[in-house]
Order: structure tokens, then sequence, then C-alpha cells
């Protein structure tokens, strides 16, 4: 068995906080599962610090730590409770360096899972975050991408916010963009989990005889539309989808519209049901399937 994701967040926790000397924030660290697994086994004498369960505090606190030098890594257990948690990092922390020209360097760690967690603490909430300047956004679904992830942090000094999503954590494979140099069906633009869908999304297409290239998303924010994306998209019969797993109304429509006004095509887009999910498998509010993405796909085409 290869490197999963598991294994590089574990093992990038542990060099940070060993040989970085630096310090890991969150609450319920050190409780059974060290955060499904991506945590080292480490305690607060190596750096693994226990924050208390007043998710607001939390923020601040590790805003305080990147003021004072610190380069701090966030645990934030699910994607949800950033209604809570970022209120000091997306005011004061992405704000600092602009306004006082003092950066505050955090990793936030934010971690989405769905399948009966309720109304509060599911899906990915991506789109919370993405419109305060000064933070950057990035969802590795991959071992290369979360290191990448993390050796840009290193490398910068604001804010970023990882959307991770738990169901990668087994992943081992490196997804590959897919661009035909012909005229295809559609250009599809994954993010988040729904990435992984697509090796299903492919097959599924093809057995209906639907083309399709698969440009995978790993920056949200800065989203820098590269030339060979347009010429794609222009290139595609029934225009693009934008598949996500938070709410359309953020983060998937404004790359959709982003790409329309590049290129001559339209742009759809595809997440979460416009509703709040319950705790019982009957009410959730899953990310869309390789099949509930081809339904939209043969909707686009029969204009429906």
């Amino acid at each position: 068995m290869g490197t999963t994701v598991r294994d590089t967040i574990k093992e990038i926790t542990r060099k940070h906080l060993i040989e970085g000397k630096g310090k890991c924030y969150g609450q319920c660290l050190t409780a059974v599962g060290w955060v499904g697994g991506t945590l080292p086994e480490l305690y607060e004498e190596d750096g693994m610090v226990e924050l208390s369960m007043a998710d607001v505090a939390g923020g601040a606190i590790v805003t305080g730590v990147a003021l004072a030098g610190g380069r701090p890594i966030y645990v934030v257990r699910y994607q949800g409770f950033q209604w809570y948690n970022a209120v000091s990092i997306v005011n004061y922390a992405a704000k600092s360096k602009e306004l006082w020209n003092r950066p505050c360097p955090i990793l936030v760690r934010s971690i989405a899972m769905e399948g009966g967690v309720g109304p509060v603490a599911g899906s990915s909430h991506h789109s919370l975050v993405s419109r305060m300047p000064g933070i950057k956004v990035i969802s590795p679904m991959t071992p290369r991408e979360y290191q990448y992830a993390y050796d840009s942090y290193m490398n910068d000094d604001e804010p970023y916010y990882i959307s991770e999503h738990r169901k990668s954590y087994d992943n081992e494979d490196e997804l590959r963009t897919f661009i035909d140099d012909k005229e295809v069906d559609f250009t599809i633009f994954p993010l988040s989990i729904t990435r992984l869908e697509m090796t299903k999304l492919v097959e599924l297409a093809g057995a209906e005889n639907i083309t399709l290239n698969i440009i995978h998303q790993l920056w949200i924010k800065p989203f820098n539309i590269s030339p060979l994306w347009a010429q794609a998209l222009n290139r595609s019969k029934y225009g693009g989808l934008v598949t996500d797993d938070d709410y359309v109304d953020g983060v998937a429509s404004s790359m959709a519209n982003e790409l329309s006004l590049v290129t001559t095509k339209r742009v759809h887009t595809l997440g979460l049901d416009p509703r709040t999910a319950g705790f019982h498998p009957s009410v959730d509010n899953l990310p869309p399937s390789a099949e509930k993405i081809l339904e939209k796909l043969k909707q686009i085409k029969n204009g429906i």
C-alpha cells in the first residue's frame, strides 16, 4: 500500500512539531482516533495544544500565536464549525498584513464530512471564507497536493484555509487532469470530494456516449484560469460544469461566472441540494455522486 493523504498529513504534522518546533492547536486532538488518524501520537510537551470547547476563542488564540511569530496549524474537526471558528481568522488574521503590514500566517485544517452529522457540522464551507481578501483557500485531495499545500503555506506569509474531506484520507492516488484535443460534450471542473467521483463519471458518461474533459481544481482562491482551460471549454459542445461539496451560491457560482466571462460557453453548477441536512440517511444532504453528475449532464444536453 502506498502513502495516503492520512499518512501525508500525519508526517507533515510530526515534522512541523518535532523538527520545526511548531505547534498544532485544536479540540480533542489527542482523543480516541487522533482526528481520523491524521495526527501523530504526540502531546502537549511536543507541541500538541488542546483548546477549550469554546469555538470562537480558538481562532483568536491561533491568530495571536501567528502575530507573535509562530506558524500554527489549527485543526477544526467540522467545516460547519467555521461559522464560529473563522471569526478572528477572516476579520483579523486575513486583514493584518494589508492594514498594518504585519503578516499573520495560520494553516487552518478545515475538515469536511457528511453522513448523519446533522444540520450544522456537515459538508464543506469554503465559500464562507473565500470572499474575504487576504486568505488563500486550497482543497487538496491527494498526498502530493497536500504536501504542496503545506509547502506553499510555509513559503508564504498569509493565512491558508485547507478545505479537507475525511473521505480523501484513504486516497493514495494522484488525480490527473484530462483535456482532449478534439471537441467534447462537456468540460468538468470538480472541487473537493467530487473530484474522487471523476473516474467513475468518465466510465458512466462513456456508456452514454457523452465525452468529457476533466480539469481538477486544487486552488479555490486564488482562482486562476489557464488559457488551456479556456480553450478546452470553448471546444465543449454543451459548455462546462463546476461540481462542489458546498452550496453552489458561493465558490461554485463564482468560478462558473469567471469561466463564462473568458469563454463563449455557459458553465453550470452542481453542489449540495439547497436544503438543511438531518441526522438520518433519509434526510441527509450528500455531495454530488457520479450518477447525479451524469444526470445533470444529460439534462443540460437535452435542454431541460
